[in-house]
Formats: structure tokens, sequence, C-alpha cells
């Protein structure tokens, strides 16, 4: 018997990253949103704590991405990626390369953050063959994200990520993570341990040697783990053991990217150029699916070069790689960053954004507070079940009135570039009121 169309089980859809029993009972609905805020099913004004994942800095429904995505439509629905192209693809690549750092001029488009690890990975493989080396070993690190495909899962340092999942690919080994139990309620990047703990990359070319590494993949920010910066020397300590084994650097600047740390991308915050990059998210403000890998010229040109005249570079791609939306949707996001001058506003704003939460220092529920440039991890106390407390207080937050992404027992403040003061009072009010509730 077919189902009335306007019945809504709430039972078909699975949800990712969820507790869908739980959601089902009580569901959180968005209906519409607008700038900073969101409305819910039950009509309440919601705003936003994280910027949707991240990925909406420029504010929900901006009408030039709307005007933008619409226009295009209207010419181009879809152009294959695999032999054909189009202008505004191109145009984006372009306009995408000039806000990399200097001979990052290669732009490779994927759908999201996860592919574009996964396109990395077989970039930094292809290269690597290009230049007749058996390089098969990756170093990633604890506590580390990088996207749910499997290639990403692999390098991945979330054990919830991972556990279910082991047939990932072979030969990752891991760095240590960041986090120091014993330097809490850091600002900015931590003064200790950056170049010791960047030698356990070169432990792992003492150990396995050099000439077996491919690359190394950071997040120079670890954000979905709860805003880990990097320590003073760190990433720089990294780059300097990557040139002296040939090892690719890679930087999964999925969330770092389009001024989220300070800088157009967390390589300009921190003075230090990886040789591929990974971006997705703020890309296209969220509005449409949409990521990129871009890597240095050198080694576009190896792996191209090293075809044969009138052959297939690089066997792979997506179906809708560069699709003329997405594309349209990313022209009009980065014209917005730059006319309304999002980055500096993001900027100018983060004192006072991080001012006002590392004021929650000395609260009870809260065990450890890491910020740097316009985000935020705030840990707060388990209770015993690691994850209950930051899955309670998720749910309370929204129907106080703020969205906020939580990992485990930490949550991860990350406001929009158009945020004023009053925003940030607003933030911490539902906050402070919400952890006034937890028990």
């Amino acid at each position: 018997m077919a189902k009335d169309a306007q019945t809504n089980s709430l039972e078909e859809f699975w949800i990712p990253f969820t507790d869908n029993a739980g959601f089902k009972k009580d569901p959180r609905l968005i209906v519409k949103a607008s700038g900073n805020y969101m409305t819910d099913h039950r009509g309440g004004t919601v705003l936003d704590g994280s910027s949707g994942l991240f990925c909406s800095p420029a504010g929900h429904c901006h009408p030039k991405i709307i005007e933008a995505v619409h226009e295009s439509m209207q010419n181009l629905t879809y152009v294959s990626a695999f032999g054909t192209s189009h202008a505004s693809a191109f145009a984006l690549a372009e306009k995408l390369a000039r806000l990399l750092p200097e001979d990052i001029n290669h732009v490779f488009f994927v759908n999201s953050g996860s592919e574009a690890i996964d396109t990395a990975l077989k970039i930094v493989m292809a290269y690597h063959s290009a230049m007749g080396s058996d390089r098969h070993r990756f170093v990633s690190r604890e506590r580390a994200y990088h996207g749910v495909n499997i290639g990403g899962v692999s390098l991945s340092g979330l054990v919830n990520n991972r556990k279910t999942f082991q047939d990932v690919i072979p030969n990752v080994v891991h760095m240590r993570h960041t986090w120091n139990p014993d330097e809490l309620m850091v600002r900015g990047q931590p003064e200790h341990n950056g170049v010791d703990l960047a030698n356990d990359l070169q432990r792992a070319v003492d150990t396995f040697g050099g000439g077996t590494i491919a690359a190394c993949f950071v997040e120079p920010v670890a954000g979905s783990t709860g805003t880990l910066a990097p320590p003073k020397g760190y990433l720089e300590r990294l780059r300097q053991i990557c040139d002296e084994n040939g090892i690719l650097l890679v930087f999964d600047e999925v969330i770092t990217g389009f001024g989220r740390i300070g800088g157009k991308f967390a390589a300009d915050a921190f003075g230090v150029t990886p040789d591929i990059m990974t971006m997705a998210k703020a890309l296209t403000n969220g509005s449409i699916p949409m990521g990129a890998v871009a890597v240095k010229d050198g080694i576009y040109e190896a792996i191209t070069d090293k075809a044969a005249p009138g052959a297939i570079e690089f066997f792979h791609g997506y179906t809708y790689s560069g699709h003329p939306a997405a594309c349209a949707a990313g022209l009009a996001a980065l014209d917005i960053y730059e006319t309304e001058g999002l980055f500096e506003r993001a900027a100018d704003l983060s004192p006072y954004f991080l001012d006002a939460v590392y004021a929650l220092r000395d609260h009870p529920m809260v065990k450890d507070i890491r910020g740097i440039g316009s985000m935020v991890g705030f840990e707060m106390h388990s209770n015993g079940k690691p994850g209950a407390r930051g899955g309670d207080c998720q749910k309370k937050l929204f129907w106080n009135g703020m969205h906020v992404k939580f990992t485990g027992d930490t949550g991860i403040l990350a406001p929009m570039y158009i945020a004023e003061e009053k925003h940030i009072d607003e933030m911490m009010d539902k906050l402070t009121k919400t952890l006034g509730e937890l028990t």
C-alpha cells in the first residue's frame, strides 16, 4: 500500500553521525535559515554557533550565491567531467589558485572533504610512481579526522571512526596528537613540545626509512577532535623533515581553509607551505557540495609529463567533479569573501570571541578550552560515560536556541564571519544557561 505523500515517518532517512533512535523520538528539524539564524520545526529561532559544520561563514542563504546558482542552472545543469568541461570550472580554479600559497596553482575538484583526502592519497601515489620511487607508507596523527571514505578512515586517529571498519589501507603510521593534559586553557598555539612531537615523523623515518614514506597528512589545526592548535615549531619541523626525506606534506584544510584560523588558509596563518592542500566546506559557503585538492606545480607536471601524448594522465575523477552549479556557488562565495571583507571581519572579531569563551575557564563543568582564530573547542568533564554529557549538552543547547557541533564531550564554537559582538554575547548566554542545566 502506498504511503500518504504528506506523512513523514522519519523512519526511512538514515541520518549520519547521529543517534537515529533518539533523534526520531525528539527530532531537531530545520525548516529555513538566513544569516546567523535558523528556524526549527516548532518555530523557534536557533543561532548557528558552528557555521553549520564550519562551512557557511558568509551566513545561510546568501542571496548572491542563490542568484549565481540560479543563473548558472538556466544554462547548464550538468557537463560531463570526463573529456569535456565548462568555463566556470576553469574560472573557479583560477580564482582559487590566486588565494593559495605560491607555487600551488593546480586544482582538482571533488564533492566533499572526504573525497578530497582520498584524491590527495591517489595524487601522492601517482606522483611517486611518476618519479620512479617505491614509497608506500603514509604518516598521519592520533585524533586526526580526514573524512570518512576508506582512505580517510585509514588515516584517521579517532577510534570510533575506525573500530567498526577494520579493512583499511595498510602501512599507515600515526604520530602522537598534540593535546597536553598538563597544559590546559591555552589560547592560540601552545608554547611547548612542538619540535618534540613533530619528531615523531623523524622516528618513523628512522624506523622504516625515509625512502618508504610517501606523505605526511596533518590538519594544521585538528578540528573535529576539538580544536588542537599546533604547538610552536611543530609545523615548521614537519616541513623540514619532509624536505630532508622527499616526503610530501599534505595539509587537510577542509575546516581551517577560507579564513577560519586567520589569513586565507592555515598555511598563511602559520607561514608553512605544504605540497598539497585539501579543502571543502566554505569553498561554496556550504551551499552546494564541493571540495578541491590543490597541488604544487611540480607535482602536477610530474604526473602529466609522465604520460604518453594523448593518454589520460591521472585515472581518477568523479561524475560531479566541477559541477556547473557548484562552480557558480564557489565563484560567488569567493567573491563575497573578498568584497565583503569577511576574512578581515573574522580576524577583527576573533579577540572578542576568544575573550568571551575563555571567560568560562573557571566554570565547574569545563575541563579545557582550546581556541585560535574563529574556532574554539570547549571540553566538558566526563560524567563517567564518554560522550554522554556532550550529547546531552548538544540537545539542550538546540532547544535553548543554539546549534553547536560536538565530538564526544567537546563542543566546537565557530561563529559566522558576518557575526557581530551581539551574536557572541548571545552565544555565550545560551551556552552558559545550558551548562548550568547539565548534571
